[in-house]
C-alpha cells in the first residue's frame, strides 16, 4: 500500500490559499484582496443557507475580463465565477481527488465539511505533500 492510498484530502489541504469574497465584489477589488492575502483562489460566499459556494481563479479573471477587454471596476465577481464550485470532502482519498480533478478539468477545489469551507486542495498539495516521503534525503 502506498502513501497516497492512505492519505486523505484533510492531510494535504491548506487553509491559507483562498480568500472569501461576496459576489458583488468588483474584479478590481478582488484582485487587491488576492494580492494582499497572497492567494490564488477566491471563494464566493453563499447568499443564503441553501445556496452554493462559487469560485474564481486568476485565470478566470484573465480569460473573462482581461482577454474580453471588460473593465475590472465595472465587472462583479458573480459575473465570472463558477458556481457551484466543485468541492471535495476532507475524508476523500487523495487518489480519488486527483481522479476527480482530471475528470472535471480542474486544478483546485474547496474542501467542505458540514456545509462550511475548511480549506483548499490543489494538484500541488496532492503531489508535494501526498506523494513524496518526508524522510527522503537528497
Amino acid at each position: 500500500m502506498t502513501k497516497h492510498d492512505i492519505l486523505k484530502v484533510r492531510d494535504v489541504m491548506m487553509d491559507n490559499t483562498y480568500a472569501m469574497v461576496d459576489g458583488l465584489t468588483t474584479v478590481h477589488e478582488a484582485i487587491h484582496i488576492a494580492k494582499k492575502t497572497e492567494v490564488k483562489a477566491l471563494l464566493v460566499r453563499k447568499r443564503y443557507d441553501d445556496d452554493e459556494y462559487g469560485i474564481v481563479l486568476m485565470n478566470d479573471i484573465a480569460k473573462k475580463v482581461l482577454a474580453k477587454n471588460r473593465s475590472p471596476k465595472r465587472t462583479n465577481i458573480y459575473e465570472i465565477m463558477t458556481k457551484p464550485a466543485l468541492s471535495v470532502s476532507p475524508d476523500m482519498k487523495l487518489k480519488y481527488c486527483a481522479r476527480l480533478f482530471e475528470h472535471f478539468g480542474i486544478s483546485r477545489a474547496p474542501v467542505v465539511e458540514d456545509g462550511e469551507v475548511i480549506g483548499m486542495v490543489s494538484y500541488n498539495n496532492i503531489v508535494m505533500n501526498g506523494m513524496v516521503d518526508d524522510d527522503v534525503k537528497d
